[in-house]
């Protein structure tokens, strides 16, 4: 087994043995069942999983932000135009004449400096 999918198991067994952790909490940080933290916990008693000294060690809870809503694109009205918003600011362009992709990114890089 590789030299690192060894130590993520051992610091998954240690996260349990802090005060106030369990296993089941563990498990589903890590998207686990808890059985197999559970067989990893047994291998570590017996001496065949080693697990990092924990001296002066603490574990702090992580929270993942869910991402942020991908941007609509711009798409053209029923009048025939392209609006590119930013802030209070509109620029509209007919989408017939001069609307290239080329043209629609100049404006938008404008907007933002």
């Amino acid at each position: 087994m590789p030299r690192s999918r060894r130590l993520l198991k051992a610091r998954i067994v240690a996260e349990t043995l802090i005060e106030g952790e369990t296993v089941k909490a563990v498990a589903k940080r890590y998207e686990l069942i808890p059985s197999t933290v559970s067989d990893w916990r047994r291998l570590a008693r017996q001496g065949k999983l080693v697990l990092p000294n924990l001296d002066g060690m603490d574990f702090v809870p992580v929270e993942i932000e869910a991402p942020a809503p991908e941007a609509q694109p711009l798409a053209a009205t029923s009048s025939g135009t392209i609006d590119v918003i930013k802030g209070d600011v509109t620029v509209r362009r007919d989408a017939a004449a001069t609307a290239t992709a080329t043209r629609i990114a100049e404006i938008a890089r404008a907007l933002v400096t």
